[in-house]
């Protein structure tokens, strides 16, 4: 099993300033490993289609209109599934010390959509998008490991950081937690391109509500 995992805004909290309103973590997961090869090889392809080069980043952000679409419909038909985890950041509705620190908000965020996502997990290898220092990936590797191995086997085998732009998967988490960001503050087309991915949504959270 392979769960690749990204987020969507970021862990300020100066929204005024120009800090987004919203946290976004999405948790996409591959239970066949070939799926998994198999969308990482079309999601390559599609790149040499859009004549782009073999090591571009797709990134949903920066990426116009028409590639989100073409990203969208290619890895449509693979088997995979996701959970996410909105983050409200409204200062009247959070609080708290450990709101104030951006490495531990970060692991509370993921710690709430793997326990969503927690009853799929069996002996996973999962990789998270790179951030933060070294001292700070394996403390979140360790963090997770006790939050949710804590039943009659692992649920988490091994948790790697990545650099996205090496990834391909790590690429569709990242899309994944743009749509669903778009989504949440209803902009522009957002209603088309959760279309595309509806059937394989699990569960998101909105926290708080």
């Amino acid at each position: 099993m392979l769960v690749f995992i990204d987020e969507s805004g970021d862990t300020g909290f100066k929204i005024k300033q120009g800090s987004s309103k919203y946290f976004i973590v999405s948790l996409v997961i591959f239970e066949d490993n070939e799926e998994a090869l198999a969308c990482d090889q079309r999601i390559q392809l599609l790149k040499r289609e859009l004549k782009y080069p073999d090591n571009f980043e797709f990134h949903f952000r920066e990426n116009s209109h028409r590639v989100r679409r073409a990203f969208l419909e290619a890895i449509a038909p693979y088997n995979f599934f996701y959970y996410g985890i909105v983050i409200n950041k409204n200062p009247q509705k959070l609080w708290g010390d450990g709101f104030k620190s951006k490495e531990s908000f970060y692991k509370y965020t993921c710690s709430l959509v793997f326990e969503n996502a927690r009853s799929h997990f069996k002996d996973a290898n999962v990789k998270i998008d790179r951030s933060g220092s070294k001292t700070f990936r394996s403390q979140l590797a360790k963090y997770l490991k006790s939050k949710i191995n804590t039943g009659a086997g692992d649920c988490i085998k091994k948790v790697k950081m990545e650099r996205s732009q090496g990834n391909n998967l790590l690429q569709l988490a990242d899309y994944i937690a743009g749509v669903i960001n778009r989504y949440v503050q209803n902009k522009k087309y957002s209603k088309d391109y959760r279309k595309l991915i509806a059937p394989k949504e699990m569960y998101v959270q909105i926290w708080p509500k």
